[in-house]
């Protein structure tokens, strides 16, 4: 394994990682993401329906 390969390695991180949110420890921009995935989420129902 080459230097680069093993320095990817290193940084891998788990796909599809669950993570909760915390709206204690949220700053303005982590609520404004949540706002805008709720929107999608809404209008992704929307348009199923």
């Amino acid at each position: 394994m080459n230097a680069k390969n093993k320095a990817q390695n290193e940084l891998s991180t788990a796909k599809n990682e669950d993570v909760e949110f915390s709206g204690e420890l949220a700053d303005g921009d982590d609520r404004k993401a949540a706002q805008r995935a709720e929107a999608a989420d809404a209008r992704q129902e929307k348009n199923q329906g």
